[in-house]
């Protein structure tokens, strides 16, 4: 994974992506105890025009001049399948701009809130979402009068309730 960061760091500062915060399973291990899961997922801010259709067009060029594959939806860079996904909505962008930076292996990263984090499962309403909703309760690893602020902001709060009987302890 220092692979990885390393090259995200990079590409802000050379200006490829503007900013950057680790979201997805990997973000939810560092706010839980560990459990399989397969890629990394990146959210990114990109600088394109208006009538850029390819937003992750400058990320794919950079990575692949550079020597890294991109197979389906991932790009593999130091052998971890790591998904760019592009700020796609009012909570992914505040999620973004409101994680938090973090070192590992004494590399700066950003890494989103448990509450956003809960918030974006919610939102999108898989199957396996709802369980890491479940196990960021049951090891109260999030902070619910933040969460239910964020689900109030984003609209959030009745789909929250409709599903409430799925996260009970």
């Amino acid at each position: 994974m220092e692979e990885t960061l390393k090259i995200i760091n990079q590409m802000v500062d050379e200006g490829v992506i503007e900013g950057y915060a680790i979201g997805g399973a990997v973000a939810a291990i560092y706010y839980l105890e560990p459990f399989d899961t397969a890629d990394l997922d990146i959210f990114i801010q990109v600088n394109v025009g208006d009538s850029d259709l390819t937003p992750l067009a400058p990320v794919y060029n950079y990575l692949s001049e550079r020597g890294y594959l991109a197979k389906r939806e991932f790009i593999y860079i130091g052998g971890l399948p790591v998904q760019f996904l592009p700020v796609y909505s009012p909570l992914t962008e505040e999620a973004m701009e409101k994680a938090q930076t973090i070192t590992y292996a004494r590399i700066t990263t950003r890494v989103m809130r448990p509450e956003h984090l809960v918030a974006i499962m919610l939102d999108t309403g898989r199957p396996k979402d709802y369980l890491r909703i479940s196990m960021f309760l049951e090891q109260g690893a999030l902070n619910l009068r933040q969460l239910l602020a964020i689900l109030r902001r984003h609209g959030l709060t009745k789909k929250w309730q409709d599903n409430e009987y799925r996260f009970k302890l």
